[in-house]
């Protein structure tokens, strides 16, 4: 069964660099370049899985990683944040909006793709 993940960033480059990378391993992929249209998408649709992003501009990642765990469906549901902000704070403030796991930017392929996999398989 292929896992359904919403990638959510706004920058379209990264977008497409990791759509294309996840969706080679069998994963659909579904994509989103705001907070809103995140949220939108994840209202509609079912996901496996989310991929964010902090900096957006509009609604920040930490925003909609707490929107996403106030919905029943996805109170569980991993969510992976891709983020080059990197301080104690803001990985405090990640877990506490309901972060399962943090991945630095510039992404790391390899260790991008061994991250989904030890998530799904949960």
């Amino acid at each position: 069964m292929s896992h359904k993940i919403l990638l959510i960033d706004d920058d379209e480059l990264i977008l497409l660099s990791v759509e294309s990378l996840i969706a080679t391993e069998g994963f659909t992929v579904r994509t989103a370049i705001s907070g809103a249209e995140a949220l939108q998408t994840a209202r509609s649709e079912h996901f496996d899985l989310f991929l964010l992003d902090v900096i957006m501009p509009g609604m920040t990642g930490f925003h909609v990683c707490e929107e996403l765990r106030a919905m029943d469906e996805y109170s569980e549901v991993p969510i992976v944040m891709l983020t080059a902000k990197s301080s104690e704070s803001d990985r405090r403030r990640g877990l506490e909006a309901g972060v399962t796991r943090f991945l630095p930017k510039p992404i790391d392929p390899d260790v991008l793709l061994d991250v989904l996999q030890n998530v799904v398989a949960r």
